[in-house]
């Protein structure tokens, strides 16, 4: 398997090329060159842990030459053990809708079972090429975070040897949950940047630092953020064992006599769009899955794509009850916009250049028919999440303000489109990381998991700093330092 950018002007690459340097120098994202067919009823019909789901996905994308088989199943193995939930990801039905628990990682997030694996895959290829002398052997990584992505890549690769993680956020935008998860982590090789600005400039920041090729090449520059494809190849995972899993409690009944499988919904909260880009390749992997619901809160820019073809920045980012979405442009977009343009590199280049240059980019409507034929959208306002957190709450459940959006939008689009396939809602974090939204739909305050509460005595560390790529620039540079691992 190999991986080519989206804009087609860089070579194509192998597994490991495609996840060191992250984003492409054309500044287009990788994408595997064809998308392999998963063996459902293989999947189906035998008993597999979520681990070897994974690995069974995984292998698909990257070869025996990228990774042994028994350097891959360590690799996984080691990347779960962190999780309180030996599944790794739960289901719990609740009312008419499953709802897919992905918060049992160490960060109590969805992007742990992404962030945890790629920081082992880091970890792995440096290793190998400092051992056989071949390669970049030190990596400088950078992140941008709207809460969720910075905690699980710290986590995922504090102590790491030979890696330096410099992680962007927003100042005030972000819960105090989620800033202490990054700023209590002091190792040495971890360096978190509050910055003067939105998620947006930061993820800004992230881009322009790949796009300048000499300083991406002094620094060996790496990406954690879901512009890096070992993201994406990993969240595949959980939308695959959800269907397995929902088949195996009799949730989806199943004639596996039959070749034609039961037709399902996934229901997304959306920002970056790198989960629900997931679940579309997914979808073109051969999972029964009808429509991906896209679920986004004030912050609509995808919503309003997927109603009237038209992606605009909006004027600026509204803050909202569910933060980790406060986001106006979403970097995997790119990526779902290749696929509308049938591949075709030359045509995503004007579109990214029309885009880049105007903020607003209008397709025609044989465009926005091929999107809808696969995801279909709806937007959730604050008042909308509180009510849906209140109103789950009397079935026995508390939903995080962001699943909580995925929720009622699930709802608001099963009602207007009349669509009965079972519905998945991704749950994407633990409550607690946001009690106060929480606190503020239910009257009253929710338990704290010891792991989180211990946040509140640690010390923290953090740089406070303006949204100026030159300055972060000379920061990183004279941060840098040789990284030997803890063990």
């Amino acid at each position: 398997m190999r991986f080519k950018s989206t804009r087609g002007l860089s070579p194509t690459v192998k597994f490991e090329e495609a996840i060191i340097e992250g984003l492409a120098d054309d500044g287009g994202l990788y994408v595997p060159e064809m998308f392999p067919r998963l063996d459902m009823m293989d999947l189906l019909k035998n008993h597999y842990t979520f681990q070897e789901v994974f690995f069974k996905i995984s292998r698909l994308f990257i070869t025996e030459s990228d990774i042994p088989t028994i350097d891959l199943q360590k690799i996984i193995m080691k990347s779960f053990e962190t999780f309180r939930s030996k599944s790794v990801v739960e289901m719990v039905k609740v009312d008419k809708l499953l709802i897919l628990e992905l918060f049992h990682g160490p960060t109590f997030a969805f992007k742990d079972v992404a962030l945890q694996f790629l920081g082992n895959l880091f970890e792995y290829f440096l290793s190998r090429r400092e051992r056989i002398g071949k390669g970049v052997t030190q990596m400088t990584i950078v992140g941008a975070t709207s809460g969720d992505t910075g905690s699980a890549a710290i986590y995922g690769l504090k102590g790491k040897k030979n890696i330096n993680v410099y992680i962007m956020f927003p100042y005030n935008r972000v819960t105090e949950i989620q800033e202490r998860q990054m700023t209590t982590v002091t190792d040495s090789n971890v360096h978190n940047l509050s910055i003067k600005g939105t998620f947006d400039d930061c993820q800004a920041i992230v881009k322009s630092l790949f796009n300048d090729l000499e300083f991406k090449r002094k620094m060996n520059l790496g990406a954690v953020n879901s512009i890096n494809m070992a993201r994406i190849i990993a969240q595949i995972s959980y939308y695959v064992f959800g269907y397995v899993v929902a088949v195996r409690k009799h949730y989806i009944p199943v004639d596996l006599n039959e070749k034609n499988l039961p037709q399902v919904t996934f229901s997304v909260p959306t920002g970056n769009s790198g989960d629900i880009l997931a679940g579309f390749y997914a979808k073109l992997m051969g999972l029964p899955v009808s429509k991906l619901f896209l679920c986004t809160n004030k912050n609509n820019t995808l919503h309003r794509f997927f109603t009237t073809g038209v992606y605009a920045k909006s004027p600026e980012v509204l803050k909202t009850y569910s933060p980790s979405m406060d986001i106006v442009v979403a970097s995997n977009f790119e990526r779902f916009l290749y696929f509308l343009s049938n591949n075709n590199s030359e045509l995503l280049r004007t579109w990214m250049k029309t885009f880049e240059l105007n903020g607003k980019l209008a397709l025609a409507s044989e465009y926005l028919n091929k999107a809808n034929q696969h995801i279909i959208s709806a937007e959730v306002s604050d008042q909308e999440t509180l009510d849906t957190i209140s109103q789950f709450y009397k079935f026995g459940y508390t939903l995080c303000p962001h699943t909580a959006v995925g929720v009622k939008g699930a709802l608001k689009i099963q009602s207007e489109i009349n669509n009965n396939d079972k519905c998945f809602c991704l749950a994407t974090a633990h409550n607690a990381k946001f009690r106060d939204v929480v606190k503020l739909a239910l009257g009253k305050d929710i338990p704290i998991p010891a792991e989180l509460q211990k946040l509140f005595s640690l010390p923290t560390r953090m740089e406070v700093i303006e949204p100026d790529r030159e300055l972060i620039k000379k920061y990183i540079i004279s941060h840098n330092q040789p990284q030997k691992s803890k063990l």
